[in-house]
């Protein structure tokens, strides 16, 4: 109380003398001057809450308040940060239900999916905390609805008169050995937002004598008509194995192969392992033979239908890969080729064993990429590396992809057999992805609808054709 009165005779410039200093004390008890004193403490208190609130609202009115723009189709969320203005409160935000916002005045949050892109100007609607002033005031703030990237690209249909006409999507279920098989193509978004053709091609054949086969190939973007030189490449290279005699030589190879040459007897002066040597080399070459004499002829009949069409080989430039496959009693034989930078990949048993079957050509190591339409590609001393001979006990899926497929989600050649990002990937087809679309293995109806759909993934900068065919 003293101090109260020393403040108030201070404030009215009243010196303090030897009889104030008297009367203070008499007063410091006073009944009066301890009710006047509260009461003018708490009025002073109240002034300047008052004066806080308006100075709050002034300051908020005159913030600069920039939205983070909003994308359309795509859930939002801001939560306004008033701890610097804590004397006000926002009642109302006009103007959000135009695009499909709404605002949350517990939480002060705006929230939603915006349902068009656009610009506009949302007028916030606040006012003071305290009973003593609820009149409302406005601030003008711009909200910024951006485009879905994905509505940016146009989706023209392809010209069915050009020549060599192809459907935009393709897709096929069905089963693989004693497994199932699901392949879905789609055209890229560069080639719809043009009206041009998919290049991607697949095909599936089952063989005689139990062997089936997937072949993929990706037509090279620059080459005029390698729509027309994947369809050829796919269609004609699993017909060049429907010949039984052919597949019946292919059987006891692959059986002499991987029964490591049992039954073999030595001559006087050979060791028996040299003989099991030679005869797996053997094996193995014939194998390989095999399969190059396909490949080889499907290049002819490339070369042909270029002759024949008055084109030039190269404007059938194409990828190719593929996998020749049968079950054994011994186990699954996978036989495997490629040109190009598709990869064909395996997990077996184990979800984190993983392995690339072929080899690609990309980066430093493959100079750029291949085509099969390439005669020096069956000159190259590397040519037998291209084909792999593989057995598994057991394997719980055979994947082949193309670029479209493989840059977005591995980006990088070592990644393809790398578990972490397999896992990723998996879990990208199980549904943890933006749109939640999920591949269902286990209900295998509609399945390769589902593929087809989740091919349509948003990845910036990868807008090529997408094939992607599992083996499971």
């Amino acid at each position: 109380m003293e101090t109260f009165l020393k403040q108030l005779l201070s404030e009215f410039n009243i010196s303090q003398s030897k009889s104030s200093e008297s009367a203070i004390a008499k007063l410091s008890h006073n009944a009066k001057i301890n009710e006047l004193a509260k009461s003018i403490t708490a009025a002073r208190k109240q002034a300047l809450n008052i004066f806080q609130m308006y100075n709050d609202m002034e300051e908020f009115k005159e913030s600069q308040l920039i939205l983070p723009n909003a994308i359309s189709k795509k859930y939002y969320e801001y939560q306004f940060n008033l701890s610097q203005f804590p004397h006000i409160s926002i009642k109302e935000i006009k103007h959000l239900d135009k695009v499909g916002l709404a605002f949350d005045t517990t939480l002060a949050k705006i929230y939603g999916t915006p349902s068009a892109a656009g610009s506009m100007d949302l007028q916030i609607s606040f006012a003071g905390t305290q009973a003593e002033n609820q009149t409302e005031d406005i601030k003008i703030v711009t909200l910024i609805v951006s485009a879905d990237p994905k509505d940016l690209w146009l989706n023209k249909p392809s010209n069915k008169n050009d020549l060599y006409p192809k459907e935009d999507n393709d897709k096929y279920a069905g089963t693989f050995l004693n497994k199932h098989i699901v392949v879905a193509s789609q055209r890229g978004r560069s080639h719809a937002h043009e009206g041009s053709f998919r290049d991607d091609h697949f095909c599936v054949k089952k063989l005689p004598l139990d062997w089936e086969i997937i072949a993929v190939a990706d037509g090279a973007g620059s080459a005029k008509f390698s729509r027309q030189g994947s369809r050829i490449a796919t269609e004609s290279l699993t017909n060049s194995f429907a010949d039984e005699l052919l597949l019946k030589e292919l059987n006891d190879r692959c059986i002499a192969f991987f029964t490591s040459g049992s039954g073999t007897k030595p001559e006087s002066n050979e060791q028996p392992n040299t003989i099991v040597e030679d005869q797996q080399i053997k094996n193995k070459s014939s194998i390989i033979n095999i399969l190059y004499k396909s490949v080889r002829g499907l290049h002819a009949e490339l070369t042909r239908f270029a002759q024949q069409e008055e084109i030039q080989l190269k404007d059938l430039n194409t990828t190719l890969i593929f996998s020749l496959a049968k079950k054994f009693d011994f186990g699954y034989v996978i036989l495997t080729f490629g040109v190009g930078d598709c990869p064909i990949n395996i997990i077996t048993e184990n979800p984190d064993d993983i392995k690339l079957l072929n080899m690609l050509d990309i980066g430093d190591f493959g100079g750029g990429t291949r085509f099969v339409t390439m005669p020096e590609i069956f000159s190259n001393p590397n040519m037998a590396s291209r084909f792999a001979i593989n057995k598994f006990d057991q394997f719980s899926k055979l994947i082949l992809m193309t670029d479209g497929i493989y840059d977005p989600k591995f980006v990088t050649e070592n990644k393809l057999e790398d578990k972490e990002a397999w896992r990723i990937f998996m879990k990208d087809l199980n549904g943890q992805n933006e749109d939640n679309l999920k591949v269902d293995f286990l209900n295998n109806e509609g399945i390769e609808d589902q593929l087809l759909s989740w091919l349509n993934f948003w990845s910036k900068g990868n807008h090529d054709d997408r094939t992607l065919a599992i083996i499971y």
